[in-house]
């Protein structure tokens, strides 16, 4: 992280996927300015997201893995700052614009 951070000005963010709050304030210290904390749900997401945003009040925090339209609520947090959910993305249907 503290080599990346030096090369990209102040319109690039470094953001570190965390299994956990250790590997989230370990990648903050060096330097990140996003975190992802994958798959935690309930206490272990929310209890991690509160310590992190107390000690780092700039981070920016995000919630992911396992995140659905039909549970998209129980992410909601006032210490997450995004939830991203992948099957937007990769569930999506395609649809081919070929010109053949």
């Amino acid at each position: 992280v503290s080599t990346q951070s030096t090369g990209g000005g102040p319109y690039l963010k470094i953001e570190v996927e965390c299994q956990n709050e250790v590997e989230a304030r370990e990648a903050l210290q060096a330097g990140a300015e996003i975190v992802m904390l994958d798959n935690q749900k309930g206490e272990q997401l929310f209890g991690a997201a509160k310590n992190l945003k107390a000690e780092f009040p700039s981070a920016i925090i995000e919630a992911s893995g396992g995140v659905t339209d039909e549970n998209i609520s129980t992410f909601f947090s006032p210490y997450i700052d995004v939830i991203s959910m992948g099957s937007l993305s990769q569930s999506v249907p395609h649809m081919d614009f070929s010109l053949k």
